[in-house]
């Protein structure tokens, strides 16, 4: 390594400082907030756990109340998501945040 290249790097600046996983109360969801909280740990970056509740244009004339449904699963998974994080706590302590939005899954995980 040359001398200009070892300049460059500073110690203890690299790797992220937020990780964002998005959820949706699936198993493979779940299973990816997991994998995601390990590599913040490592990272002592910031967890953002993201629920986009889903919004449907035709949801009347289908008679689904989706608006209500999104609620509840936004809720369970904060539920969910503070428990784990009270167990683990002690042993694997991460920093996190759940954040819960309405739009469409691509554009609110960006955002």
């Amino acid at each position: 390594m040359t001398k200009e290249h070892a300049e460059q790097f500073e110690r203890g600046t690299d790797g992220p400082k937020v990780i964002v996983v998005g959820v949706d109360g699936s198993d493979s969801s779940l299973r990816a907030a997991h994998y995601a909280s390990g590599l913040a740990r490592r990272q002592r970056a910031l967890l953002a756990i993201v629920y986009v509740q889903p919004v449907m244009a035709g949801r009347a004339a289908l008679g689904v109340p989706v608006a209500e449904t999104s609620n509840e699963i936004a809720e369970d998974l904060d539920e969910y998501i503070r428990k784990a994080a009270e167990r683990a706590r002690g042993v694997f302590d991460v920093r996190w945040e759940f954040h819960t939005f309405r739009g469409d899954p691509y554009n609110g995980l960006v955002e």
